[in-house]
């Protein structure tokens, strides 16, 4: 039952980022006020009503439960890396644009995982050097993708002022930082990231409390400020200041409130995944016109349900492969384990190509000069 709601909750929040094909976004928005306010702000209200259920079923101090793991993990965090195939590589126009970049990153990030688990095999250190680059290749991309949030709505109000710009940098900086550089010097924690040990750089232990007095001084500032701009400026930016709020409550309750692998797992996941996903959905659409491919038009002209299927199908065949050749975890879901532990050397690293491919490309996918319309000030404003 409590999968049922995560799903239809889900599919409820992508659902609305349904809009007319070419409609410009509304006034200081990204998408709408509604579906701005259900991706972002009820991505963190959902996560925090998981936070509930999880306190109540008793589940924080063990792994993350099966019925949280399907819809959090396997349902957003692994299908929203495959929307970026969408875009990259199923829109014709964007490929045809950087065909080299396209083809080349997939091809690249094989090669270097090879050689990083090549080495870790070599000098008898095992897979841990492929696993830690890999995680902290993914909290750089955590941490960019909230800043892009934040760069995004600045952009789409017009604010030029240099001041807001190192304020709102700093702090939705910090907003991330800090509770990772209490996780780095609260090490072992309850929670990885990937796997256990997968972060190598271990502060001295009370670090976290000589740069909590500045996390919480650029906080207060941002909150001063936002007020200042909402009552005596009359310009507020209720989508920015939302995407800050959100992740300073997520990151902080998920890493440095709680030492819990469920609460790390349903805070981190569900404010990434479901706003990227909402992301691609309504860029695409956006730019459906005569000349889109049929294939494009069948994924996008008649709402999101295909386009989720094709992820969700591609995330649980990647999952499948992932568990039965190297995790052996749910084998109650995913069928038997194969013993092929001699391949892992080729399978390990195949199988993260596509999150790999994620982290590289949304660098790139997203730039002023790649999405000009995305930075436009709306006329609204």
């Amino acid at each position: 039952m409590r999968r049922l709601k995560f799903c239809a909750t889900f599919m409820a929040t992508v659902t609305v980022a349904r809009p007319q094909t070419n409609v410009e976004p509304q006034g200081k928005w990204l998408f709408s006020a509604t579906t701005d306010l259900s991706v972002f702000l009820g991505s963190a209200l959902l996560a925090m009503i998981a936070l509930g259920i999880g306190a109540w079923a008793g589940v924080f101090h063990g792994s993350t439960p099966d019925w949280t793991w399907i819809p959090a993990v396997l349902l957003v965090d692994v299908a929203h890396v495959y929307s970026t195939g969408f875009r990259a590589y199923l829109d014709k126009t964007e490929f045809r644009g950087r065909p080299w970049l396209y083809s080349l990153v997939p091809v690249i990030s094989l090669l270097v995982g090879i050689g990083l688990y090549a080495i870790g095999d070599h000098y008898g250190i095992g897979e841990i050097t492929f696993w830690r680059i890999l995680a902290y290749l993914a909290v750089f991309h955590f941490v960019r993708q909230q800043y892009g949030w934040v760069a995004l709505y600045r952009s789409r109000l017009g604010e030029r002022d240099r001041f807001g710009y190192w304020l709102d940098s700093i702090t939705i900086y910090a907003a991330t930082l800090y509770p990772l550089i209490y996780w780095h010097a609260h090490l072992p924690r309850r929670f990885w990231w990937f796997l256990t040990n997968d972060f190598a750089v271990v502060l001295p232990h009370g670090v976290d409390s000589y740069v909590a007095p500045l996390y919480w001084l650029i906080l207060f500032s941002y909150a001063i400020r936002s007020v200042y701009v909402w009552i005596i400026l009359r310009r507020p930016n209720p989508g920015k200041d939302i995407v800050v709020a959100t992740t300073a409550l997520c990151w902080y309750v998920g890493i440095v409130a709680f030492n819990s692998d469920y609460a790390f797992t349903v805070t981190n996941v569900l404010i990434h995944g479901i706003p990227y996903l909402a992301l691609i959905y309504w860029y695409q659409r956006r730019q459906l016109n005569s000349s889109s491919s049929s294939l494009t038009k069948a994924f996008f002209a008649h709402g999101p349900y295909l386009f989720l299927g094709v992820l969700w199908f591609c995330a649980y065949a990647e999952e499948l492969v992932w568990d039965r050749a190297v995790w052996h975890d749910r084998a109650w879901f995913f069928g038997a384990g194969w013993n092929v532990d001699y391949l892992k050397l080729l399978f390990v690293p195949l199988l993260a190509v596509p999150q790999i491919t994620h982290y590289v490309l949304d660098g790139f996918l997203w730039r002023r000069r790649a999405t000009p319309d995305l930075f436009k000030p709306s006329a609204k404003n």
